[in-house]
């Protein structure tokens, strides 16, 4: 393969260091030429040190992922946020924009906010991070997303699914229970619904949409923070419509009696400033099975990227494709148990 060949496979082989400075230089931020790559995947995420002592993040988009529109609907929302002082980090406006293009890649630019995971066995720390989910819901209810797509199990279970097995992602002898076990469980998701895109009781709203404990940096009371003490949430790149669930149920781990506790105390502080609706309670193994389904998928879409198979070895087997099977088989029994009740 040549160079060329290589670079138009893999568009981030061009995102050198000297590429992400120039980007900044250009938007008038003077660089000290000190930067740091962050954990990300999808995109490509760079700290980079001023010349004024200060630090920023910037992120380039993944190209092709987003149109313009769905990121800037992205960056408006977090703006919405950011107004009603709900603690998100969001794009710096400069240059009259808080989406820039540079070398064929679009980015943008954030304030850097330090951090640590929350504590999700601490009370205290669950009832915070539900008061102030509860407040992004409140924004996100507002007005629905315009561009941005839904969480739904036909973009989320069926076209990932028919994406495998089109492209012939799974190895033989394990395709047709694969299959079956996914058809399975796509039946059951088909149960509710909300997730269906069909009419429904229970309301869609604008969601974080991944909202995983790596995305919420915690700052203890006692460590003075520009982003004040708490929680503050990272990242919306995944921002879509949905139930509010699912910026619930991914900070829940351990067993069922772990599970329920820590849902109760997230809920005990969503219910301090929104109402909850109960019924979301049975939507929570559907929406861990669609991303089960759609994780598989995404790994297999973005092998092409080198960085993928260097952090990811053990995708792709007989063995993880077993551990898929099983993981489906685990999640039918789940789907057919009773919700968790808080």
């Amino acid at each position: 393969m040549t160079q060329a060949e290589t670079a138009a496979r893999h568009p981030f082989e061009q995102l050198t260091p000297d590429v992400v400075m120039d980007a900044l230089e250009g938007l008038g931020l003077s660089c000290d030429g000190r930067q740091q790559a962050l954990s990300s995947y999808e995109n490509r995420v760079y700290q980079v040190q001023l010349n004024d002592g200060q630090a920023v993040v910037a992120k380039f988009y993944r190209p092709a992922r987003w149109s313009e529109a769905q990121i800037l609907e992205e960056h408006a929302f977090a703006a919405e946020l950011v107004a009603a002082e709900v603690p998100v980090v969001a794009p710096l406006t400069l240059n009259d924009s808080t989406l820039h293009r540079h070398a064929g890649f679009l980015f943008s630019v954030c304030p850097r906010r330090g951090g640590r995971p929350p504590e999700l066995d601490d009370e205290e720390v669950l009832e915070w991070i539900g008061r102030f989910l509860a407040r992004l819901h409140v924004v996100g209810a507002a007005r629905p997303f315009a561009s941005r797509p839904a969480l739904d199990l036909p973009s989320f279970g069926r076209e990932p699914m028919d994406w495998l097995l089109q492209h012939e992602m799974i190895p033989l002898d394990v395709q047709s229970s694969w299959q079956r076990k996914c058809e399975e469980a796509l039946a059951l998701i088909a149960q509710q619904p909300v997730l269906t895109g069909a009419p429904s009781d229970i309301r869609r709203l604008r969601l974080h949409g991944d909202c995983h404990s790596g995305n919420v940096l915690w700052t203890p009371v006692d460590v003075p923070a520009t982003a004040g003490p708490g929680p503050h949430f990272v990242d919306l790149d995944d921002a879509r419509m949905g139930p509010a669930v699912q910026d619930l149920w991914m900070l829940l781990s351990g067993d069922r009696a772990q599970r329920t506790y820590q849902l109760s105390c997230l809920l005990d502080g969503y219910e301090q400033m929104r109402e909850f609706d109960r019924r979301e309670l049975a939507l929570i193994e559907p929406l861990r099975t669609l991303r089960l389904i759609h994780y598989s998928a995404w790994l297999a879409r973005r092998w092409d990227d080198p960085t993928f198979p260097i952090n990811f070895p053990w995708f792709g087997s007989s063995d993880y494709w077993q551990g898929q099977v099983q993981m489906l088989e685990d999640q039918i029994e789940a789907m057919q148990e009773e919700p968790l009740m808080v």
